[in-house]
């Protein structure tokens, strides 16, 4: 995990659900079937759409996300007591598999994994296939390295049909350091032959000003993520902001908690969607 300071570090999480025909803006029948379920379904057995939308301020949207949290973060959430959050955990059990699993069928799952192609050959070589969908990929290097240019490339390509190793959804774009340039998704786009209108529409795009910030963007992107299809979520760069908000040895302990905390929601929203190449 990237829990040290490095120049320039970008973040990509590439979450996806069922594939779709073409990138649109409305979600099908299917894809609702296949793809995070929406918080409103623990709605009853004792659970108050009151509750519900408690649970969405402070960024819960979907039952994966409830099934994961740990209790604690449940109970300090205004409005839930201890008995509620139980049976929140209970009902969200019930709906999110969370058990053993064979070693055969998780292999299974993971032969049928999308990547993203990164736009060369030789990377996608390098990286078995390309970015893969369902984790967190971490890029760190020197100033001028094409770690923003690679970032810019996968927002267009995973707008791509899956035949063509895109993953055929949004993308959303966190932007901590003022590098995101629209014109370099045209130039991407017109590469691949695709409507650059279309895909700066499909790019949701975010300046984040500090650390706190950045973690409530985060938050947005997972209301944003159980409501439409999206393909990829970008943070350019991850630990900019806290080179600058945290100085010093006496801040040391609490720039790595923020860090991790933000990483670790991060992972939760990868972990929260299930893709695979079956889907489509």
């Amino acid at each position: 995990m990237a829990t040290k300071a490095k120049p320039r570090q970008k973040i990509t999480t590439p979450v996806t659900s069922e594939a779709l025909p073409q990138v649109t803006n409305n979600t099908t029948e299917e894809e609702e079937d296949s793809g995070p379920q929406l918080i409103g379904k623990l709605e009853g057995n004792g659970i108050s759409s009151g509750d519900i939308k408690r649970l969405q301020e402070v960024g819960y949207h979907t039952v994966e996300s409830v099934a994961f949290a740990p209790r604690k973060h449940l109970i300090v959430v205004k409005g839930i007591s201890e008995a509620k959050a139980d049976k929140i955990l209970l009902e969200a059990s019930k709906l999110v598999p969370m058990g053993f699993t064979t070693a055969t069928e998780f292999h299974q799952k993971r032969s049928e994994i999308v990547q993203l192609t990164t736009g060369s050959k030789e990377l996608d070589k390098l990286l078995g296939g390309g970015i893969e969908t369902g984790s967190i990929t971490e890029m760190f290097g020197e100033f001028r390295t094409g770690k923003s240019q690679i970032a810019h490339t996968l927002a267009v390509t995973c707008q791509l049909p899956i035949d063509n190793n895109g993953g055929e959804g949004k993308c959303i774009f966190i932007d901590t350091e003022g590098t995101f340039r629209p014109e370099r998704l045209l130039a991407t786009a017109e590469r691949y032959k695709l409507n650059g209108s279309e895909v700066l529409d499909n790019v949701a795009y975010a300046r984040a000003y500090n650390t706190d910030h950045q973690s409530q963007l985060l938050i947005q992107a997972s209301a944003m993520m159980s409501e439409s299809r999206y393909a990829l979520l970008i943070v350019d760069s991850a630990t900019g902001l806290y080179r600058t908000d945290y100085s010093g040895r006496g801040e040391l302990a609490a720039r790595q908690m923020h860090l991790a905390r933000f990483l670790r929601m991060l992972l939760r929203l990868a972990d929260e969607v299930i893709f695979s190449k079956s889907a489509s």
